[in-house]
């Protein structure tokens, strides 16, 4: 069990690190392709982190049994979305919390050793720290929240309703043409890719990026050291996850635990350990907005392409826990789409999400 423990943390902190490497090589390859803020974290970000897990899905369902095929197949596409659309926004939230009470801890800090007339005379001065130190969000942690494209953000979550809640539907029944349709989802995401690339917005500035990590003594990195550390961060991300996984399920028997309670709860918040890494990255260097996105394109792969292969080669069946998740998942992400659409975003909302993978456990732990 203790080299079982070991390793998990080893892949924790190399998935970490290798996120650290791909957000910082994804950002410039933005600069590079010369493509709108928006569609790097919900398009370039979103598919490195997503697809490789679709990789997955496509060798387990074309070369499987049968059986496990299947199964990899439904929940890839039920499993992980359920795990970004509440614990990796509740992250975010989180985080921001966390940053709050950073910022709170310094002002009560600073106001301890100034002087007391130094203090008055530079109250004005702290307006930037004074709402965190009553409670609020700071000033900062406001103008990311404000400065947010919400309505990009709510059409994110309405593609995936309406991809998601079709998935699942087609789940409850079955008829001859069913695996035609995953071609239909396959369309649905490049379709998706096409109007997020197209809409453009405020292009990716390079003015505001630390230095390529592969190239750190050069401004402006080339293409081809941008290119190859994305690629090689993505193969430590996808080789260290997949061993992080593995060592999951091992540790579930020593443990004591159902082996069904740990492919249903415990591994797909393995799975889904890069997204949620990023969006940490992301926010703790204050890009809100590219952490929301990766959230948001991840989600929206995960509703396609997962589906689409699971349609096409397999009988794909949503029943039992599988149904479960894929309602928490709909109520969760209808909860999002209510705060992105009225522009009520805080970072106790966003940490609120994570109420709808507890009761999914909860529930899942009941019944097992």
């Amino acid at each position: 069990m203790l080299l079982t423990l070991v390793l998990l943390l080893a892949c924790a902190v190399l998935i970490y690190l290798a996120c650290e490497w791909f957000v910082n090589a994804v950002e410039w390859l933005g600069v590079r392709m010369a493509v709108g803020s928006a569609a790097v974290g919900t398009v370039l970000a979103a598919a490195g982190t997503a697809l490789p897990e679709s990789v997955v899905t496509l060798v387990a369902v074309l070369f499987g049994s049968q059986e496990s095929g299947a199964d990899v197949g439904v929940g890839a596409a039920l499993g992980g979305p359920l795990v970004v659309g509440s614990l990796a926004y509740a992250v975010v939230g989180v985080v921001l919390l966390t940053n709050r009470r950073s910022v709170r801890r310094t002002a009560r800090l600073s106001a301890v050793a100034q002087p007391v007339g130094a203090a008055a005379a530079g109250g004005h001065g702290q307006g930037g720290q004074s709402s965190a130190a009553a409670g609020g969000p700071t000033d900062a942690e406001a103008a990311q929240l404000a400065a947010l494209d919400t309505r990009s953000l709510a059409r994110d979550q309405t593609w995936f309703l309406v991809c998601f809640a079709a998935a699942a539907g087609l789940g409850l029944v079955a008829f001859a043409v069913k695996p035609w349709l995953g071609w239909v989802f396959f369309g649905a995401y490049a379709v998706y890719c096409w109007r997020q690339v197209r809409a453009g917005g405020d292009a990716h500035s390079a003015e505001d990026l630390e230095p390529l990590k592969a190239q750190p003594r050069r401004e402006r990195p080339s293409t081809t050291a941008v290119v190859v550390q994305v690629v090689v961060s993505l193969v430590v991300i996808f080789g260290a996850s997949q061993v992080f996984v593995g060592q999951l399920e091992s540790l579930a028997p020593q443990l004591g635990l159902p082996a069904s309670l740990v492919a249903l709860l415990l591994a797909p918040i393995a799975t889904e350990l890069p997204e949620m890494l990023n969006a940490l990255i992301w926010v703790r260097k204050g890009k809100v907005s590219l952490a929301l996105g990766n959230l948001a394109g991840s989600m929206v792969i995960q509703a396609t392409i997962p589906t689409g292969l699971g349609l096409a080669f397999t009988g794909w069946q949503v029943q039992g826990p599988l149904l479960v998740a894929a309602v928490a998942t709909l109520v969760c992400v209808s909860y999002l789409l209510v705060l992105f659409a009225t522009r009520r975003v805080t970072a106790v909302r966003l940490a609120a999400a994570a109420t709808a993978y507890a009761a999914f456990a909860v529930g899942l732990a009941v019944t097992l």
